[in-house]
Formats: structure tokens, C-alpha cells, sequence
């Protein structure tokens, strides 16, 4: 008996292990194939900065092994991006497989990292650099600017990340569009706070942040609205 309820938790461990391992050598793939063209990676996520940056301005280091770790932390995070997919689909997979296309979940969530780049960065760096002056120049650190454009790109892509979570907990019955749709003032007082806190304080990437947002709540009210309807 006891050997008997034990197989089913064993049989998962080694299930999960399984899983992980996939998702390890996934990972592994994605940042040797990102460290061959780190640069390049680089260049492309700095590139609103320097616009941004008055001529001849560029980013510096300040600690002999910046640099490097830098780029390394840059590979291993483009590399866990190429490998999200597989990820994802382990994860679907062991959890609750049927419940949610990954291709989905992936797809919000480049659209979020690409709104982010092309449409919020420029008006932030243009922001952040109109402090400077004869006597003030901006000299940002690479490490700086990675950590916050990451940052920036990472909660980008999980705001978006939105209607399939709704379209997930709608469809197990947890949301309804109706209550949603009840706390469309709420959800608004709560979008521009969070808004507020996360940006630079100006009103343009404010602005940026929550009105896409409050288009992803609309949106998810429809979703879970029309997942009822199905039920």
C-alpha cells in the first residue's frame, strides 16, 4: 500500500526532473548561440539610449570586470528569452497540459518586450537625458543601463502577459467578465499608481504605461466575457 501511493509522487519527481533538465539544456543552447553575437544584442538594446544621448556620448565602464559580466549577464538573459518557449511548454506540459497554447503566453509577452523598446524607451531616455547640461553630462553605466532596461522589458512583457492569464482563470471559472467589468474604476486608480511607481517620474511614460494597460483590462473583460458565454 504504502509503496503504491509512494509511485505517483516518484513518478512525477522524475517527470519534473525531466522537464528541468529540457529546460536546462534549453537555456544552455539559447546563451551560446546569444554570447556568439553578444554585441550585436548589445548594441541593439542600447541603441534608444545613445539616440537618446547627446553626440559622441557613449556608455562606460567603471569596474574592470564590468564589462565582461556585463555581457555575460546579457548572453544568459537573451539566452533564457530563446529558450522561453521550450520553458513554457515544459511547464504547460507538467502542470496543466490542454489548459493554455504557450505559443500564446509568448507571443503577449514579445509584443509587451517590443512595445517597451520601440515605443516607451525613446520617450524615457529622452526624459532622463534632458537633465543634463555644460556641466552635467551623462555618462551611464552599461550595468546600469541593463539592469534597467531588463527591468523595464521583463515587466513590459508580463503586463501583457494579461489576457491569456485572464483567458486561463476564465476558463476554469475563477473570473467572470461581468465582476471585471465592476471594477473598471478600480482597476484604472490601480493602473495609473503602478504606472506612477514603476516609470521615471514623468507623465509621458506614464502615460505610455498605462493606456495599454487599461486597453489589456478592456480586452480581458471581453475575453472572459465571451469564455463564459462558452461555458
Amino acid at each position: 500500500m504504502a509503496g503504491e501511493k509512494l509511485l505517483p509522487l516518484t513518478s512525477h519527481l522524475a517527470e519534473l526532473r525531466t522537464r528541468l533538465i529540457r529546460s536546462f539544456i534549453a537555456i544552455g543552447i539559447g546563451f551560446l548561440i546569444s554570447y556568439a553575437s553578444v554585441e550585436q544584442i548589445f548594441e541593439f538594446l542600447m541603441r534608444p539610449m545613445i539616440q537618446a544621448m547627446p553626440a559622441g556620448s557613449t556608455l562606460v565602464f567603471t569596474n574592470l570586470t564590468e564589462g565582461f559580466f556585463t555581457y555575460f549577464k546579457l548572453a544568459l538573459t537573451s539566452g533564457i528569452c530563446l529558450a522561453f518557449p521550450v520553458i513554457l511548454y515544459q511547464l504547460w506540459r507538467f502542470i496543466s497540459p490542454g489548459l493554455l497554447e504557450h505559443e500564446t503566453v509568448t507571443s503577449f509577452f514579445l509584443l509587451g518586450a517590443v512595445f517597451c523598446y520601440y515605443v516607451v524607451f525613446p520617450s524615457t531616455f529622452r526624459f532622463l537625458i534632458s537633465f543634463s547640461s555644460d556641466i552635467l553630462k551623462p555618462m551611464p553605466s552599461i550595468k546600469e543601463y541593463l539592469s534597467f532596461s531588463s527591468k523595464m522589458l521583463l515587466i513590459f512583457g508580463l503586463i501583457f502577459e494579461y489576457p491569456p492569464i485572464v483567458f486561463f482563470l476564465a476558463k476554469v471559472g475563477v473570473l467572470k467578465g461581468s465582476w471585471l467589468a465592476k471594477q473598471r474604476r478600480y482597476a484604472i486608480i490601480l493602473i495609473f499608481v503602478i504606472s506612477a511607481v514603476i516609470t521615471p517620474p514623468d507623465v509621458v511614460s506614464q502615460i505610455l504605461m498605462a493606456l495599454p494597460m487599461m486597453g489589456l483590462y478592456e480586452l480581458g473583460i471581453v475575453i472572459a466575457k465571451v469564455v463564459g458565454k462558452k461555458e
